[in-house]
């Protein structure tokens, strides 16, 4: 098993992309070409946003990405843990722990104090994690659960 950034895999877009558009984007009605180069930003050089890929045996299996923004309606908090899915049959093994650190391991390394992500369904599994609940929002796709974590202090 290895994390690997897309950035130095940008063969992995694709996959993260259609991951990403099938979990979080295609049900509000955003095109694929569009997570597509969404998430092309985060396979250049830039430092955020930074996506990470788990692979087992070198399949890919989950992603996270560490992002600049992600919540319109706070635009004053950064940055986010986003994106964080696992695929179906990855499920179970501890995988999302895994990409959840590595994130928090880079913002870490770059000097970030604290990271933030919103949930609409996953609040126990970041609990688990050492993360906060800081707050209800109400989006127009519904209630989601803002959280905080202090970064640097992850357990992989």
């Amino acid at each position: 098993m290895e994390i690997v950034c897309l950035a130095t895999r940008p063969d992995l877009a694709p996959v993260v992309a259609s991951w990403l558009w099938e979990a979080f984007w295609r049900e509000g009605g955003t095109g694929l070409a569009e997570v597509e180069a969404l998430v092309a930003t985060a396979a250049g050089p830039s430092s955020l946003p930074q996506s990470f890929v788990l692979l087992e045996d070198g399949v890919p299996a989950g992603t996270a990405s560490l992002a600049a923004r992600d919540l319109e309606e706070r635009p004053d908090l950064a940055p986010w843990l986003a994106g964080l899915y696992v695929a179906p049959e990855y499920r179970g093994r501890g995988h999302a722990r895994r990409l959840v650190a590595a994130v928090e391991e880079e913002a870490a390394r770059q000097g970030e104090g604290a990271l933030w992500l919103y949930t609409a369904g996953a609040e126990g599994l970041y609990e688990g994690l050492g993360w906060v609940r800081a707050a209800r929002v109400v989006l127009p796709c519904g209630p989601v659960v803002l959280m905080r974590r202090v970064a640097g202090i992850s357990r992989a």
